[in-house]
């Protein structure tokens, strides 16, 4: 039996129980239908084939979580943070043993290739070591004096909080939300993409299993319009985390308005990566390459702006060429795919619709452009040339393997070109004078910038982007700024005069 075979069939008894039961929330550790009893289908990319019912959550399914959550809360808050670092690395323990598990059905909800989602659902559990470990120390604090007071500050958790997570990497992207609010005391609501409820389920039972009280992690699954809605305007929940579109995102932040909730927003991206003529251009091609179809193109941080330098530029498009055609698509479970299916109709046709926009602004499809077969969202891996940044291919988030060259005379052209565009989330330069790089980095428009290199997450660096690519930081000490409030206590230092008013 070959490897994809084994794979299909492994899969096959994942999902059994799914097929059986459906997807249920989970509401206080208890697996409930909608309260309305209403469902919708989740459906394979791969080949259009329902893969289970899913309950359809509303306003009063948010409720009954945010109750729950509201409810837990004071106990989670005042567990010793040594109790909560235990459950926290029980789940990252049980994440492991179920990897295999997680990954193949991420990819069947997905089309992401299991190359990468078996790497994903490791990731998952290293982000809840990661937060687990940072737990004891979650309400450290300073202490600050002065000439009459001996002032100190702690963090407090902020209390229940809504996470709203992406359909293109939902497992680890849901771990990277969920652990560090669970590691400062605060309590979960979380409302995953419809379009990618499995593994979201397979995690919140992982974490109940691990010991997690009934509560503290609620599962709601719906849509955006009633169940994300009520979720954001709930006046228990005192913060949202979310990760999606930017337009997404400012509707949040209006529909939060009127309970003064918190937000944090990781949104689109537009991202430049600027290969300059003093570069290592064989890297630059790998990380070039790599940053825009891996993971089906659908990530926020791709590199879906090539600006190269004019003098190279007809050697690093051909060289470009060459290997984008020779990218595998195919089956996201056979471990040789490179690229697998786009995730829903909606989506590929959205992403189809920019080679008719491409050629209608003059741009020339240099490699793909076209359908992969008939059944299933699958893409050619594309690359648009002759592009210029005023472009529509340049300035919309097409979010897939998608790549719009653009050529520079010099480093003054090359950052007017990386910084014209709405978005701020990552940059990419390639060049081997540090001093250009430094000049380079510190003018470019972005909250994270890789220099000679592809983006290689380390955990306790800030992750978030400027302008319309976000708002806030995760990462370190960083998610715990969201997480908590700070409190702020003075305790005199002796008997220092007090001002007398009426004596």
């Amino acid at each position: 039996m070959s490897d994809l075979a084994t794979n299909i069939e492994t899969l096959n008894s994942h999902l059994t129980r799914f097929r059986e039961t459906g997807i249920l929330n989970l509401i206080g550790g208890e697996s409930r239908p909608a309260a309305s009893g209403a469902t919708f289908e989740t459906s394979s990319p791969v080949d259009e084939s329902v893969i289970c019912p899913v309950s359809k959550g509303e306003a009063a399914d948010i409720d009954a979580a945010a109750a729950a959550a509201k409810a837990a809360f004071p106990a989670w808050r005042d567990m010793p943070a040594l109790e909560r670092k235990k459950i926290l690395n029980r789940i990252a323990d049980l994440i492991v043993e179920r990897a295999e598990e997680i990954a193949l059905c991420e990819c069947w909800d997905t089309g992401q290739a299991l190359r990468f989602m078996s790497k994903a659902a490791l990731r998952g559990a290293e982000n809840f070591r990661f937060f687990a470990d940072k737990a004891t120390a979650a309400r450290d604090g300073q202490q600050l004096q002065s000439p009459t007071l001996m002032n100190v500050t702690t963090r407090v958790p902020i209390g229940p909080v809504g996470v709203i997570t992406p359909w293109n990497t939902p497992f680890m992207l849901s771990t990277w939300k969920i652990a560090p609010a669970l590691a400062a005391g605060c309590t979960v609501v979380h409302k995953p993409a419809e379009f990618s409820p499995l593994t979201a389920r397979i995690l919140a039972e992982i974490a109940h299993e691990a010991g997690l009280p009934p509560g503290v992690w609620n599962l709601v699954n719906g849509f955006g319009e009633d169940a994300g809605r009520a979720l954001t305007e709930h006046p228990d929940i005192k913060a949202i985390a979310f990760v999606g579109e930017s337009k997404t995102g400012s509707m949040i932040m209006k529909q939060g308005a009127d309970t003064l909730k918190r937000v944090h927003f990781e949104l689109g991206g537009k991202n430049p990566v600027v290969v300059f003529d003093d570069a290592d251009l064989d890297r630059a091609l790998d990380a070039a390459i790599f940053m825009i179809y891996s993971l089906n193109g659908e990530r926020c941080t791709s590199s879906s702006r090539l600006l190269v330098q004019e003098s190279i530029a007809d050697a690093f498009e051909a060289k470009l060429i060459e290997r984008v055609n020779n990218i595998k698509v195919g089956h996201p479970l056979d471990p040789a795919t490179e690229v697998g299916p786009l995730i829903h109709k909606v989506h590929f046709d959205k992403v189809t619709s920019y080679f008719e926009t491409a050629k209608h602004d003059g741009a020339t499809i240099a490699a793909g452009g076209t359908r992969v077969g008939d059944q299933g969202w699958f893409v050619r891996p594309t690359l648009f040339t002759n592009a210029t940044n005023g472009m529509t291919i340049a300035q919309e988030e097409i979010f897939g393997p998608v790549l719009t060259a653009i050529r520079f005379k010099d480093e003054d052209e090359a950052l007017t070109l990386a910084n014209e565009t709405q978005y701020g989330l990552t940059g990419y330069v390639w060049t081997n004078d540090l001093t250009r790089a430094l000049r380079f980095t510190n003018a470019l428009e972005a909250g994270m910038i890789w220099v000679n290199s592809e983006n290689v997450r380390h955990l306790p660096t800030p992750f978030g982007g400027v302008k319309a690519s976000g708002i806030g930081r995760d990462g370190g000490d960083w998610s715990f700024e969201f997480y908590m409030e700070q409190k702020h206590i003075g305790f005199a230092l002796g008997h220092h005069k007090i001002p007398r008013l009426g004596a």
